[in-house]
Formats: structure tokens, C-alpha cells, sequence
């Protein structure tokens, strides 16, 4: 099942993030948080997966999460993401086909993030049915801040309220 933590939580969580991302308005919300608000998608994507785990984070909890993760997103994930997002106006085939590459290896740097972020979870079982909905709302109250009630995060409180 997508979202229980267990020995396969990485995977589990890589599934429920590629789950959310396709959902309609996901990924523009996600996108517009990350580019206005300076929010890591991954972090927004682990509270949701954590709510509909059956799991609140709490301060200490998104300390560990940022500091898991900070070295990664800020070394390579972020220098990919610009370096692809410079080149996309080109109109060069060989510039395009090389920002592929750039976007290819951007994932696999995103993954890798959520790996760090799907390790330093405990194991956990039995959620109540409507129980994920409010984890998932507090999670996300938590990391977006201010930001929790802005239009950009309607979609996301949508899939929360779904959990």
C-alpha cells in the first residue's frame, strides 16, 4: 500500500509522490510554491505522506527532515533545476537534448532526496480512517506556514483533506 512505512518506505514514498504530482493543479501548485515561496517540494510531498501515514511532524521533526536533505537540494538539486530551467528558450537540438539529460539527472537527484527523507521515519501502522485528512493538514500548516492559505496551496490542502 502506498504510504505505510515500512522497510519499503522509499519506494512507497517515490509512488505517492508521483501519485500526487499527476493530480490536476499538483504539480502548477507545487511549482509556484517552490518559485514564490521559496518551499521545497520534497518537504511539502514528505508532509502529505506522512499525514497519510498516519504520522504529525512536528518542529524537531522538520529540522531533522531540512538537515537530512539541505547538503543534496542545495549542491545539486538546485543547480541542476536552474542550469535546466537557462537552457530551455534554446532553440539549439543538441542544447535541448543535453537539458534532458539535465532534467533526467535532476530526478534522480530529487529521489535521492526523498530517500533521506523516507529514512529517517519510523516504522508505524493502524490509521484511522479521517485521521491522515487532519495529520496531513497540520504537516503542511507546519512546512508552508503563512503559505497554507494561499491560493498556490489550494490544491495541496485539497489532497490532505482527501487522505
Amino acid at each position: 500500500m502506498i504510504g505505510m512505512i515500512d522497510g519499503r518506505a522509499e519506494e512507497a514514498f517515490w509512488r505517492f509522490s508521483l501519485m500526487a504530482y499527476s493530480r490536476p493543479g499538483m504539480a502548477e501548485a507545487l511549482l509556484a510554491l517552490q518559485d514564490t515561496g521559496g518551499h521545497n517540494v520534497n518537504l511539502i510531498l514528505f508532509a502529505l505522506w506522512l499525514g497519510a501515514c498516519d504520522r504529525q511532524l512536528d518542529a524537531a521533526g522538520l529540522a531533522r527532515a531540512r538537515a537530512a536533505i539541505a547538503g543534496l537540494d542545495q549542491g545539486v538539486v538546485a543547480p541542476l533545476r536552474k542550469l535546466r530551467r537557462d537552457l530551455r528558450g534554446d532553440p539549439d537540438p543538441d542544447v535541448q537534448a543535453m537539458r534532458r539529460r539535465i532534467l533526467a539527472l535532476e530526478i534522480a537527484a530529487e529521489r535521492r532526496a526523498q530517500a533521506r527523507l523516507a529514512a529517517i521515519v519510523g516504522r508505524r501502522r493502524g490509521a484511522r480512517p479521517g485521521h491522515r485528512a487532519a495529520l496531513a493538514q497540520a504537516n503542511l500548516r507546519l512546512i508552508l506556514g503563512a503559505d497554507f492559505a494561499s491560493p498556490e496551496a489550494a490544491a495541496l490542502r485539497q489532497m490532505a483533506a482527501g487522505l
